[in-house]
């Protein structure tokens, strides 16, 4: 069985105040039933390792090192603290020009350097109304997810562009849609074991209040939430529905 998992990711959110919603969240969670990651920006994962959540980096850099000023590697986020970094979010794609081919390489990165890697694929709403989510979600998929990986250590994101922090959500017959063709394309590329063992989130626009309605959907092994995971209280809600239907 995949063991369940919410991930937080901050974005360009939170200074050293906080924190205190990391410590809330391990205080109220000690022994969770699902797994729990908060992915903060990067100046704060060394401060809030050790603190009793897992963290995770929100970009890297498909080099180990080198002249990439302003840029971090996996191997400095696992330094850091870090257990798992995300690939490939919509935002990276969209404002760095992120290619699948460079999404790829910087899964190769994270997974050489020890690191799980959430690599997101996702449509855009031009994209959805033309009828061609599917065709854009199996393009993704084949350019940005490495050969030969290990499924228990890669996450997919499915995270519909126009979702993301609109408050608009697919119906759940259309993330079942999404996310079944997801399993169906991983096994058909790596085989029934290793496509099953990938855990499929789903990402965009998650709250307390849909949470449990998306996780009902087949193949919807947790969440990638954005900004309902900045506050421990908010995040908890999704948590608790996560491990109601664990």
């Amino acid at each position: 069985m995949r063991r369940k998992l919410a991930a937080g990711n901050w974005k360009m959110n939170g200074t050293g105040d906080s924190l205190t919603e990391i410590e809330a969240l391990a205080a109220a969670y000690p022994a969770p039933g699902v797994d729990i990651l908060i992915c903060p920006p990067a100046t704060l994962i060394g401060r809030a390792a050790g603190k009793g959540i897992a963290l995770g980096g929100q970009d890297c850099h498909a080099a180990t090192n080198g002249a990439h000023t302003g840029n971090l590697s996996a191997d400095m986020l696992r330094d850091a603290g870090a257990t798992s970094v995300i690939v490939g979010h919509s935002e990276r794609r969209t404002d760095h020009g992120e290619t699948d081919a460079t999404v790829c390489a910087k899964a190769q990165a994270g997974l050489a350097a020890g690191l799980d890697v959430i690599i997101c694929v996702g449509e855009t709403l031009a994209e959805r109304e033309a009828g061609q989510t599917l065709d854009v979600i199996a393009t993704q998929m084949d350019g940005s997810i490495p050969d030969g990986i290990d499924g228990a250590r890669v996450v997919l994101a499915y995270e519909p562009v126009w979702a993301i922090g609109t408050g608009l959500v697919p119906d759940t017959a259309q993330i079942a849609e999404v996310h079944s063709a997801m399993r169906a394309r991983l096994t058909d590329r790596f085989g029934a074991d290793t496509g099953d063992a990938v855990r499929l989130l789903y990402g965009g626009s998650v709250k307390p209040g849909n949470a449990a309605e998306i996780f009902a959907v087949a193949d919807v092994d947790g969440a990638l939430v954005g900004g309902a995971s900045l506050k421990a209280a908010d995040f908890g809600g999704i948590i608790d529905a996560l491990e109601a239907g664990a």
